[in-house]
């Protein structure tokens, strides 16, 4: 890493903002063995107690079994003493220290004799995998995000600590670069080492939301931001129990800025309806569930306004409107089956439909609006289908907590895509389409393997990952067409994965650390039509290891500092690679690159936590350098007004920032949570090639800003069955590829109550009440800058009903 990135890191020490973080909390499970000293032979029905160390108050008891195993669980972290008696033996006791690095500890062997002896004290800690603790991990519960109920999960997560959303993504930090599982797995419906579809899920959908920014070598080395884990809702009652649920809203309230002249009218007032219903039935070994969503919304999607200024003098001004239909549908059904206490099996399907059909409106006016030079119109339809079936078993060892996990998952996603677009011109009218099809299929196989020990754990296991999706694309010409007819055909890409890691922790009274190691071989093979204007066949390979390090000292029990190392990839998708051009408006086309390759990113983060009376604070300084940026840039060629946006490799960047949250019960009616991030982001200078339509070269000066976001969240409890919430969200100006976005600002209200004896509940909520988020942006390019103000819907008013039985 380069000085300036050390002395950036330094100076984001001084940067102060509050920031609050949401956490569960569990208990560990205390293992072991007892034996007989003289002959080593198990011992059963050995009386095992569990005693505060201050005063000996009894806190749980078992006996061994006939192998002379016990287990105790819940226990709390704290000072204790085990204390061990049988009949013909005499007492032993040992001290015991539960702390915070792992869910079950084995304490081993102890041995009973029949003449008195005196044992060593053993010391043993433990940790439950929560934010609070651990530092590595924050825990959301999505029905407690009252202010987004009845939303998408992208809009449930633009009101967490930490999250931020821009251009349809998240991200973790001012960083899009996050990889997204479902229930611990990368799935299609969310993206394959991206990011996609999330506004179109139903939060409904979600039991909570797991934000990980300093990931352990067990996940995929994928995504330097850090993960995002989605766990869907599965009900555990005994019996039958359920949930079901409708909510309803309207969006677009006003219109924010009207359109230019003569075009087709942006949507207004536009419905959203999402009913929900999640079953389980759970009966000796097995348990049924299933969980079915579907959510439909109208949105306006897109309404901006650009003013494109050219090194000619020529000014234009256009406006982009985008009016969108979607559908979505989700269901997950499946069993877990416990063949005895030792073996279980769980296997579920799951389908998800979306659809989506956008009506667009594109005018283009000289600078006085005066005189119309052209109207693009298009309908885009696009259809995804998704299928996934997972089977996953475990083995239980006779240790608690020793455990084997072995999992398969298949995933077959299409898209089936169309696209008609109308160019009217003063002399003449062309009808231009296209139509893509990409079948995706993508097979992983899971070995993961836990071993509980003394004073922490061992993690092991292995990855195969095989992945093909191949496309093709067919163009359709008008008169006058600007469609490169000669850019369409097929391509394949072909990914295949293997992976093996290892983890050790490790967890005394005053240190706890964790080293771990992932080895990850890529093989990418990109297969292109020979045919292709510009493009050949390409792809790449490595081995690489990916190791990652955390080291925490326990000041006293309530402060605790926590040092991270890791180091991470992030491969190129296939859409970032795809070959053929796709409008992203009628004057900008977005190609992919077959040459790009991986970016690869060190990152290095200090934590520190503190256990407040009614609170905690929390406070993070991280650093991240990048070598071989990905990141999109726009050129033009001579004799052309088409913009083309190519991913490229544009060399390096470094991002180093603070994180602070400060989260307290003030009162029993009032709780707040307050979290700030402060950035200081670098773009080095870099120079390009983009190769399509042809070759060009593209330069840019190095890029640097202080950047960040502040949200401030209150809860209300007017009494024990109502609850409001009220969010403000200030997100900073910041720099993107080629240019800057301006500072945006927001605030969203939700107002929950408890009914039936706390089975059903009502809800009402807004997003953007004051309607101020508004998307500015400068971006420059080579020949032209241009300067754009995107009024989309944001202000949403949703109510909504809930019942569990």
């Amino acid at each position: 890493m380069k000085a300036s990135f050390f002395r950036n890191l330094a100076a984001s020490l001084l940067l102060f903002l509050a920031g609050g973080a949401f956490a569960q909390s569990g208990a560990v499970t205390i293992s072991g063995m007892v034996k007989n000293k003289a002959d080593k032979t198990a011992l059963p029905f050995v009386q095992v107690a569990l005693k505060q160390e201050r005063d000996s108050a009894f806190v749980s008891g078992t006996i061994t079994d006939e192998e002379g195993r016990f287990s105790l669980a819940p226990v709390k972290e704290g000072n204790y003493v085990l204390v061990f008696s049988s009949f013909g033996y005499k007492p032993v006791k040992k001290a015991l220290y539960v702390g915070t690095l792992t869910d079950f500890l084995d304490i081993s062997v102890v041995e009973l004799e029949e003449e008195v002896q005196s044992l060593d004290e053993v010391v043993i800690k433990g940790q439950l995998e929560e934010v609070s603790d651990k530092l590595d991990k924050k825990v959301f519960t999505v029905e407690n995000n009252i202010s987004q109920s009845g939303g998408s999960i992208l809009q449930a997560m633009q009101n967490l600590p930490g999250v931020t959303v821009q251009d349809g993504k998240v991200q973790l930090r001012g960083n899009d670069k996050v990889s997204i599982l479902i229930d611990g797995k990368q799935t299609a419906i969310t993206g394959f080492g991206d990011q996609y579809g999330l506004d179109n899920i139903p939060a409904s959908a979600i039991e909570r939301i797991e934000i990980i920014n300093n990931p352990s070598s067990k996940y995929d080395a994928n995504g330097n931001a850090g993960i995002i884990n989605i766990i869907m809702k599965k009900n555990k009652q005994e019996g039958f129990s359920g949930k079901v649920g409708l909510n309803g809203g309207l969006g677009a309230l006003w219109i924010k800025k009207a359109n230019l002249p003569a075009i087709r009218p942006q949507y207004q007032y536009t419905p959203k309806i999402n009913p929900t219903l999640s079953l389980s039935y759970r009966k000796n070994k097995l348990n049924l569930f299933f969980q079915g969503d579907y959510l439909y919304t109208q949105t306006l999607n897109k309404n901006e306004f650009v003013t494109r200024v050219y090194d000619d003098g020529t000014i234009i001004d256009q406006q982009t409107k985008r009016n969108r239909n979607t559908h979505f549908a989700n269901a997950k059904i499946g069993f877990d089956y416990a063949f005895n206490d030792k073996n279980s099996l769980t296997v579920s399907g799951l389908y998800g439909m979306e659809k989506i059909i956008d009506h667009g409106d594109e005018p283009f006016f000289n600078r006085d609006s005066s005189q119309r030079i052209r109207l693009w119109q298009f309908l885009e339809d696009e259809l995804k289908t998704t299928v996934m079936a997972t089977a996953s078993y475990q083995h239980k060892f006779p240790q608690a907590g020793h455990l084997l996990n072995i999992g398969f998952n298949y995933t077959f996603h299409r898209e089936n895509e169309k696209y008609f677009f109308d160019n009217i011109y003063p002399t003449y009218t062309g009808h231009d389409a296209f139509k893509l099809l990409s079948d995706e299929q993508v097979a992983d196989f899971n070995l993961d393997y836990t071993k509980p020990l003394k004073y922490g754990r061992l993690e092991a296991g292995a990855k195969l990952r095989n992945r093909s999706i191949p496309t093709n694309m067919q163009f359709y010409p008008g008169l006058n067409s600007p469609l490169d007819t000669n850019a369409g055909g097929w391509a394949n890409y072909k990914e295949l994965i293997p992976a093996i890691y290892g983890n050790y922790i490790i967890d005394l009274k005053k240190i706890e650390a964790e080293v771990g190691l992932r080895a990850e071989y890529v093989r990418i093979n990109y297969l292109v039509n020979p045919d292709h204007s510009t493009y050949k066949s390409d792809g790449y390979n490595y081995l690489q290891p990916f190791p990652t390090v955390r080291f925490a000292y326990k000041i006293n029990s309530k402060n605790k500092l926590s040092l991270f190392y890791n180091r991470r990839v992030d491969r190129p998708n296939e859409v970032d690679i795809r070959i053929f051009p796709k409008y992203d408006d009628a004057e900008i086309i977005k190609v992919g690159n077959p040459g790009l390759r991986p970016q690869f990113t060190n990152s290095l983060e200090l934590g520190y936590k503190s256990n407040l009376s009614k609170g905690y604070l929390y406070a993070a300084l991280y650093g991240k350098a990048i070598d071989g940026t990905i990141t999109r840039i726009s050129s033009s060629v001579p004799g052309s007004t088409l913009i083309y946006a190519i991913f490229q490799n544009a060399g390096k960047s470094y991002r180093t920032g603070v994180e602070l949250t400060y989260s307290a019960d003030l009162a029993k009616w009032y709780t707040m949570n307050v979290n700030g991030n402060v950035y200081y982001n670098q773009i080095n200078a870099f120079s390009v090639e983009n190769k399509y339509p042809q070759a060009n070269t593209f330069s840019a000066d190095k890029q640097r800003i202080y950047s960040g976001n502040f949200k401030l969240n209150n809860t209300f409890r007017f009494s024990k069955s109502v609850d409001f919430q009220l969010i403000a969200i200030y997100l900073a100006p910041d720099i993107i590829p080629q240019g800057k976005i301006y500072s945006r600002f927001s605030l969203d209200a939700g107002l929950k109550k408890r009914i039936q004896k706390g089975k059903g509940e009502i809800f009402i909520n807004a997003t953007d009440l004051l309607n101020t988020m508004v998307i500015k942006k400068r971006v420059q390019g080579d020949g032209f800058y241009y300067t754009s103000s995107d009024y989309y819907e944001t202000q949403v008013v949703r109510i909504g009903y809930n019942y569990k039985f």
